[in-house]
């Protein structure tokens, strides 16, 4: 793994209450700059913050009076105080749908709820975490925006670079999903196939950022990843705002590398630390396609170790083989008292179908995953069903149109009252 010095940081940058990066596992603190591995362990990196001058409920008004999206939780994220007047897609304030339908379906009476992040400008929630990811390329001088992506950062990188005036050129694996190759495509940046899956395409990015070649390059989920990241931390404020600045007992988010899940969990503490939200216990359940399965069988294993596998499902969205947030989805599942499960690729495709039938969504694979693993857990006895649950979807399904490829017409009929008759259509 190519790893950037201190040197490279710069000290002078404006991201707002971001005072410094720190490792996960040391503690070490550098300087904020496109750094993303500590150099005294090589462990992750992320943002630290000073949060010291905020009263609580000064708080709460100031971002109940900002915009609709997710600059209103501008004085929580490193970016500076300016942000919303900077060009950028502006993502966020998607609809948390109350899915009563649903809940009769999967025998929920606790409340369930549905994070549409489907309504983002790209209609994934990549929107959010390249948002964040974009200030920061602004702060360190880049010219360049790139990524390695599953289908989804790919097209949101492509849209917010077009939009800032940034070049982009994105990397994927080479078969991925032909809607996500489009949407990528066609924001006029440069789409690289990578003969390879997502791992190998993210080998080759790290290869690229200790490379002259890539000299101005700001790699969204690489060298930018401290910054990205925080961009997940908005679903959870997100939901707990539009839930009346409370936590949910229970959610259910969907594992790729794993760094979503842990962002919602480092968001969720920082309202309860800040006062925003009331102290009480919450469960975080994770959520993976059995044909990528790599942490859900370690948690089932009862182990700390995330062994890699090799993707092989429809959930191409999720399909990191060595996630590498892992071992952190394991700890806060165990710690929360929640659990990683997965389903098959027959029971994604019918939870598709079951969450548009019932609340008239219509989700990408990943989604199709959350909801069967809800489906599932509440089946095993798992997650309490008498509880305040919320389930992300994080894309669109008009992206994933082969997953549900055998859906189509009711009936062929003539253009008459008795065709129709005829067809049990009256």
């Amino acid at each position: 793994m190519a790893v950037q010095t201190v040197a490279s940081a710069t000290p002078t940058v404006d991201l707002g209450p971001a005072a410094a990066l720190s490792c996960r596992e040391c503690g070490h603190r550098v300087p904020l700059g496109p750094v993303f591995a500590c150099e005294e362990c090589f462990g992750p990196l992320e943002i630290a913050y000073d949060f010291s001058a905020y009263d609580a409920e000064e708080l709460r008004q100031r971002i109940e009076a900002g915009p609709a999206n997710i600059w209103r939780y501008a004085p929580l994220l490193p970016v500076p105080a300016d942000v919303a007047d900077k060009p950028n897609l502006n993502p966020g304030w998607t609809k948390l749908v109350d899915a009563r339908n649903l809940a009769r379906e999967l025998g929920v009476t606790g409340g369930l709820y549905v994070k549409d992040d489907s309504g983002n400008p790209t209609h994934s929630f990549k929107d959010r975490v390249v948002a964040q990811a974009l200030e920061a390329a602004r702060a360190f001088g880049f010219t360049t925006l790139s990524c390695s992506s599953t289908g989804n950062l790919a097209g949101a990188v492509g849209a917010a670079a077009a939009r800032a005036g940034f070049r982009s050129c994105v990397f994927i694996p080479h078969d991925l999903e032909q809607g996500k190759v489009v949407m990528a495509a066609v924001y006029g940046g440069e789409l690289v196939g990578i003969q390879g899956n997502y791992d190998d395409v993210n080998r080759f990015c790290s290869e690229l950022i200790g490379d002259p070649a890539g000299e101005g390059w700001g790699f969204v989920n690489v060298n930018l990843r401290p910054y990205y990241a925080e961009g997940s931390k908005t679903l959870a404020y997100e939901v707990c705002e539009q839930l009346g600045w409370r936590l949910p007992d229970q959610i259910v988010v969907p594992i790729a590398s794993g760094s979503q899940l842990t962002k919602i969990d480092k968001g969720l503490r920082e309202l309860v630390e800040l006062g925003l939200v009331e102290d009480r216990p919450y469960k975080i359940f994770g959520a993976q396609a059995l044909g990528c399965s790599p942490v859900s069988t370690a948690f089932k294993a009862g182990h700390d170790v995330v062994r890699p596998q090799k993707p092989d499902t429809i959930a191409k969205s999720l399909a990191i083989g060595n996630p590498a947030d892992g071992p952190y989805v394991l700890d806060i599942a165990r710690r929360t008292g929640g659990a990683v499960e997965d389903v098959t690729d027959a029971e994604i495709v019918d939870a598709i179908k079951l969450l548009a039938r019932t609340e008239g969504i219509f989700a990408e694979t990943a989604g199709g995953v959350t909801v069967g693993v809800t489906r599932k857990l509440i089946e095993a006895g798992v997650l309490d069903p008498t509880l305040t649950t919320v389930v992300l979807n994080t894309g669109d399904g008009l992206k994933t149109l082969d997953a549900v490829a055998g859906t189509g017409l009711t009936a062929t009929i003539r253009p008459n009252l008795e065709s129709f008759r005829e067809a049990g259509l009256a």
